[in-house]
């Protein structure tokens, strides 16, 4: 048994192994860039699911659409992490032995060594290996009595580069401490997201009544909010914003060319609002308040309608529509009115006079088809905006209990025959259409909406340091070069020293030649150039 586990060990800590398991992690990953993410985007995964009938369901029992939260995806980072650790902790033993061990002495035949040079140096070998210590003194060096050196003579031995193999290791701390950072991120972290109708630049832009607020106080503020599992909710951090204005700049194309948004802030909630400071948010420009990131991450439009019913009561809804095309921004959207409460005092009565609107707005209005009546938009900007709605009365489900879709309407009322379509209308702002029944509708026109993303992960230092140290360690571990030079001396005539250098890279020789060659001229007292032939580099 324990021959087994020591086998696995071996087996899961080797080299090998980690460097299969970070292609399996490479290639897991490669799902959660093409299919959209339940993390991103909720709506996107349920477009794709209705789109694919047949592979959705089986993508989504495989957890393509939770690839980096999903239980394969967690295995595969999990055995890394501890196949690096594996790696680590003995090679960090084994290098600190190294690093303390002397340099090993000379091989018999130096000149066997893809690097060597010999000559004779005028001096006492005293002199001699006093000048060899200068010109390696930044080097380990270790010296060998003729008893201890393999050919009989005097020789010294140093050896440099040893904090390559350290870069190598910070190099696979580095990737374990990011891979704790994001884990333990993922564990604290909270995001949310936030639509917020606010004033447009537009002539066509309607004022907004509605409150252009946002207090970071809740998770029940946010639309959309997400949260690791250690995150209990209390911890936000108090601030709020007020959403002044939304601007955009398009290119002729259509293309845009910058996204922006005004707001005033304030992180002492009893303030006054005229005490707020002001900001502007760009796209990946956030601002930051007390840890927590402020991001303008999209943008769209809130047409208003005001719908008169035959006692003259009115109600006026602005609702935000979901952009369908992001190059030319046509949206679509839902609204529901209830009818006032005194014209219908049956409960049941006054459901079934329900008003649902349903269909597309076009910030620049382009009509098409064959009857021209088909509404397209020709440009994102808001420049001659229409509304095309289908008109229906019934049953919307606005008092039913269950979650609406602010986009859509429920398709099973409709299928039930419990909402009837009444009619098809296209309008300009100010159009007014009266249907059956006396009931009036206008549309007023149309505002912007903002949505911010509001985030907060405690790790996020900790995981830049710890890449900080990744990039930093693979650069050194890519420039820094392990290499050996043995100096032996022996007595010469006229009190000369014969000497014999050679010279070995540890690594790849990429570099060490030039330097090998230096020294050695240095240490025979002439010049590189001299005397190549004394001097075999072989790489």
């Amino acid at each position: 048994m324990w021959t087994w586990l020591r086998k696995a060990w071996h087996w899961l800590t080797s080299m090998r192994t980690a460097l299969v398991l970070l292609f399996l992690l490479s290639l897991a990953s490669i799902p959660g860039a093409l299919l959209p993410q339940r993390n991103v985007s909720e709506s996107l995964v349920t477009d794709y699911l209705d789109a694919n009938p047949t592979m959705g369901p089986i993508y989504d029992r495989l957890q393509l659409f939770d690839v980096f939260s999903s239980t394969w995806f967690i295995a595969i980072v999990t055995l890394l992490m501890v196949s690096l650790i594996g790696c680590i902790i003995p090679r960090s033993i084994d290098h600190w032995r190294a690093y303390r061990a002397q340099p090993t002495r000379a091989p018999r035949y130096l000149s066997r060594m893809p690097l060597h040079a010999q000559g004779e140096v005028e001096g006492s070998r005293e002199e001699v290996e006093a000048r060899v210590r200068g010109l390696l003194k930044r080097w380990h060096v270790a010296a060998y009595s003729p008893e201890e050196d393999r050919a009989g003579a005097y020789s010294i031995s140093a050896e440099r580069g040893y904090t390559r193999e350290l870069m190598n290791l910070l190099f696979h701390v580095g990737i374990v401490g990011m891979i704790l950072a994001f884990a333990a991120g993922r564990m604290v972290y909270y995001e949310g997201q936030v639509i917020v109708v606010t004033n447009s630049e537009s002539e066509y832009a309607v004022p907004v009544e509605q409150s252009t607020e946002f207090c970071n106080t809740s998770p029940a503020n946010f639309d959309v909010f997400r949260a690791g599992p250690l995150f209990d909710g209390t911890g936000l951090t108090p601030f709020c914003i007020d959403a002044k204005n939304f601007r955009a700049e398009y290119l002729n194309n259509g293309q845009a060319n910058g996204f922006w948004s005004d707001i005033t802030y304030t992180d002492d909630l009893s303030a006054p609002k005229e005490s707020w400071q002001g900001a502007t948010l760009a796209v990946n420009h956030p601002l930051r308040i007390h840890g927590d990131r402020v991001y303008l991450q999209g943008h769209g439009f809130a047409p208003q309608v005001t719908v008169t019913w035959p006692n003259g009561e009115s109600r006026t809804q602005m609702m935000q529509f979901r952009p369908n095309d992001l190059q030319t921004f046509l949206s679509s959207g839902v609204m529901r009115f209830d009818p006032p409460a005194g014209m219908y005092p049956d409960l049941q009565e006054r459901r079934q006079h329900q008003i649902a609107l349903e269909g597309n707005f076009a910030p620049t209005a382009e009509w098409g088809g064959q009857n021209g009546d088909t509404l397209a938009s020709a440009f994102p900007s808001m420049d001659n905006p229409a509304l095309s709605m289908d008109i229906y009365r019934g049953d919307s489900g606005l008092d039913s209990g269950r979650p609406q879709n602010i986009f859509v309407l429920d398709q099973m009322l409709i299928a039930e025959g419990r909402l009837q379509k009444v009619e098809r209308v296209n309008l300009a702002p100010g159009d007014e259409v009266t249907i059956d029944g006396g009931v009036k509708l206008r549309f007023d026109g149309a505002a912007e909406y903002a949505n911010y993303q509001i985030s907060r992960d405690p790790t996020q230092m900790w995981a830049l340091v710890a890449s900080t140290i990744m990039l930093v360690a693979l650069a050194g571990s890519l420039t820094i070069k392990r290499r050996r030079i043995w100096v032996r001396l022996t007595p010469a005539a006229d009190g000369a020293t014969s000497v014999e250098i050679a010279g070995l890279a540890r690594t790849d020789r990429a570099g060490w030649g030039p330097e090998f060659r230096e020294l050695a001229a240095e240490i025979l007292g002439q010049a590189e150039e001299d005397d190549p032939e004394e001097v075999d580099d072989l790489g």
